[in-house]
């Protein structure tokens, strides 16, 4: 019994032993590894930078292409392709002879009208008011002669009708006889027998006798009229009336002399007719044309005598009214020769002056068009004409590219928002990944591209330097700074926590060496003497990885940026084990 007993303890105490050291074994091996661990970041002075970034391509700043103003022959070609150029340098020339002398016609044009001004502001000398006096002198006396004259010429005028009328009334009662006589048959008038006498054989008779007789009354009238107002007149009579009275003498003759010529024409008809069929005419009818050839070498010296007196009146009257132009324009020229030239005449002189300068500036700058150089400096990109080609205006002849390059580059809305004119930025090449390179935006869309429903905005960033390596049309990655603030509270963005549209950190507070001693940037275990505390912060501008700290923290206090514990770590420590590749090394993730 006493022997049960004692196995009984004895187990018991087994049990016992096992238990503590089970619970022992445990404390020791399972404690450490459920342990937490903890990040930590510490809040410091620095400069944090917000970036936005694109992508894009290498183009020339500037690229412009030269064309000439002006049509013509290329004459020379002083740059290849590829040259590199100075701004103002010639690159070719256009055939200019027609515009050097463009030019120098122009320069004589402006030289002459320059003298003319000068002549007119320079004080007349006594010579050119000798000359003036002298030219309105004589403008008078050609006047005063041309006056006399009409004066003669209106007596002789009157002399002529007079004489006139002393030879036509014979010519007139002549035609009567001629007409209205009974020579051939006492029943019959002449006119009337040399109708019938031939009718029979040519009615045309007919129509000679009928403009015959019109005539002659036409003419009948006008010289009835015509004596009668010459009865009323006298060489004392104005010149009106004289004139008036040489002019109706001189229609009345004319008037005359168409009826003699009818009347000729119906004799002469009636003549032919009968010749023609070998028949006599009356003997009578050669004694009628007679009398009419002697009438017409009459009509014809009057008609002379009156033309020439009409031409001379008209010529005498024109003579006096040029010469009171003259006189007047002489006048005026005396006038102001001694008065000096007016203000009107100095301007105009003077405006003639800068039109000629005007013409001669375009003549000039034609010249210049001429030769055709570089709006820049840099590269010749391209020489498109050979020497001797005609180009017209407008025509691309050659480019120019800037050497300095810009990166051309594309935004989403958002980022565009952000960016403004000389903002810095830091740019990249896919081609050069050894190179980076600084630059400044210069120019942005102020209208953005739709593809797809989405809205891009270009945007252009010289580049502060130039490197040879970099070529039109490399690819280029920008990042764009488009706000740093030096000097200021940062810490990382893992620190910050968010609740309640309220922002916070887990402050980690205790003694300064028990701060000191703790681990920044990489897993640790915090002390028992370090507390932490959620402190409410007010937070700034904030990038990929750092936050600006406005209120609630100082330099030099420490946040936790993460925790997690060493259990946790393990177990996935072990599980990537378990799956591991015999002879691979697990990657980090």
């Amino acid at each position: 019994m006493l022997k049960k007993l004692l196995n009984k303890k004895f187990i018991i105490t087994i049990l016992i032993i096992a238990l503590v050291g089970g619970f022992l074994g445990y404390k020791i091996f399972f404690k450490k590894d459920n342990q937490v661990r903890y990040v930590l970041a510490k809040v410091q002075k620095g400069t944090i930078v917000v970036s936005v970034s694109g992508s894009g391509q290498i183009s020339a700043k500037e690229t412009i292409d030269v064309k000439p103003k002006i049509s013509g022959e290329v004459k020379e070609i002083y740059l290849a392709k590829g040259s590199e150029v100075k701004r103002d340098q010639l690159i070719l020339a256009l055939d200019d002879k027609d515009y050097q002398k463009a030019v120098r016609d122009a320069q004589k044009a402006l030289e002459t009208a320059q003298l003319e001004l000068d002549k007119l502001l320079e004080p007349a000398d006594d010579l050119t008011l000798k000359q003036t006096e002298n030219a309105l002198t004589q403008a008078k006396e050609a006047k005063k002669t041309a006056e006399d004259n009409l004066k003669k010429a209106y007596d002789d005028g009157f002399n002529t009708v007079s004489s006139a009328f002393l030879g036509l009334p014979e010519i007139m009662d002549g035609l009567d006889d001629i007409f209205f006589s009974f020579d051939y048959n006492f029943l019959q008038f002449n006119i009337d027998y040399y109708v019938d006498a031939v009718k029979i054989y040519n009615e045309k008779i007919v129509q000679y006798r009928n403009d015959a007789y019109n005539k002659y009354q036409i003419a009948k009238q006008a010289y009835e009229k015509n004596l009668a107002d010459y009865k009323k007149s006298s060489r004392f009579s104005d010149a009106e009336t004289i004139e008036s009275l040489i002019n109706q003498t001189y229609e009345t003759t004319k008037n005359i002399a168409e009826a003699i010529k009818s009347a000729k024409d119906l004799i002469q008809f009636y003549q032919d007719i009968l010749k023609a069929r070998n028949s006599n005419p009356e003997t009578l009818s050669n004694s009628h044309i007679t009398s009419l050839n002697s009438y017409t070498t009459s009509i014809n010296s009057y008609l002379s005598s009156l033309l020439s007196t009409k031409n001379s009146i008209e010529n005498y009257k024109n003579t006096i009214l040029s010469s009171q132009r003259t006189i007047e324009e002489k006048e005026l020229s005396l006038k102001k020769l001694k008065e000096g030239p007016d203000e009107l005449d100095i301007r105009a002189k003077k405006i003639n002056v800068e039109q000629k300068e005007d013409a001669l500036n375009n003549a000039k700058e034609n010249l210049a068009d001429c030769y055709l150089v570089s709006p820049l400096n840099g590269l010749v990109a391209d020489i498109k004409v050979k020497r001797g080609e005609t180009v017209n205006s407008g025509t691309v002849l050659a480019t120019i590219i800037t050497k300095q390059k810009i990166a051309e580059i594309s935004l989403n809305e958002l980022d565009a928002a952000k960016v403004k004119l000389g903002q810095k930025a830091t740019l990249t090449f896919d081609a050069l990944p050894d190179l980076t390179l600084t630059g400044k935006v210069v120019e942005m869309d102020e209208v953005g591209t739709v593809s797809q429903g989405v809205v891009s905005y270009g945007v252009k960033i010289a580049l502060d330097s130039d490197d040879d390596r970099v070529k039109p049309g490399m690819s280029v990655s920008a990042d764009i700074i488009v706000e740093a603030k030096p000097d200021v509270l940062v810490l990382a963005n893992s620190a910050i926590k968010t609740q309640n549209n309220s922002h916070y950190v887990q402050l980690i507070e205790g003694s300064e060496k028990t701060k000191n001693n703790l681990k920044i940037g990489s897993s640790t275990n915090l002390p028992k003497e370090a507390k932490i505390k959620n402190q409410t912060v007010e937070i700034g501008i904030s990038n990929d990885s750092l936050t600006e700290i406005i209120s609630g923290l100082k330099e030099g206090d420490i946040a936790i940026s993460s925790t997690f514990t060493s259990a946790t770590q393990n177990n996935q420590t072990q599980r990537t084990q378990q799956f591991q590749i015999p002879g691979m090394t697990p990657q980090r993730r």
